[in-house]
């Protein structure tokens, strides 16, 4: 039995310890955003941030996360209030088929949060490991872009509330 700290909630989970972050995600916690795609670590779709950095939950065994924070797509906004990466891939209508998105977008605010203005090739190549197959990348890369106006006009507004 480990604790699993998952969008900021403790989970107790009996899983062996070589067991992928992923499947615990849908099977035990029943957060379907990270998809299983190729199970071998090459397509992206599966993509969470665990400490604010982007990581492939199908290759990553529970015994690697011990004390770490995982957060899913479910942990940054819901649909009444979705985060500013959710809502600049819906405003730029980014998804078509929508099974790379959860991890596009996963990958895209760990960018965001170590870089708040990346540029076009920032994103490309943050984005590079993640699979799309639908064609639309230059949607993406928009909505990148729009996440990152959005969040600096959000910490812009609470610095302004806490009179900083």
């Amino acid at each position: 039995m480990m604790t699993l700290k998952v969008n900021g909630q403790d989970n107790q989970i009996d899983a062996d310890p070589d067991t992928p972050l992923l499947y615990v995600l849908r099977d035990d916690l029943k957060l379907n955003a990270a998809k299983f795609g190729c199970g071998l670590g090459q397509c992206g779709s599966c993509t969470v941030i665990v400490d604010g950095k982007a990581v492939l939950s199908c290759v990553t065994p529970l015994v690697l996360l011990k004390g770490k924070q995982v957060t899913t797509l479910e942990g940054l906004g819901t649909v009444s209030a979705p985060a500013p990466i959710q809502r600049a891939f819906m405003e730029e209508q980014a998804a078509q088929c929508g099974y790379c998105i959860a991890g596009m977008m996963m990958r895209a605010q760990a960018l965001l949060l170590r870089n708040p203005k990346p540029t076009d090739a920032e994103i490309r190549a943050e984005l590079q490991p993640n699979l799309c197959r639908c064609g639309t990348h230059m949607r993406i890369l928009r909505a990148v872009h729009r996440a990152a106006r959005l969040m600096d006009t959000a910490d812009a507004s609470a610095n302004a509330r806490s009179g900083q």
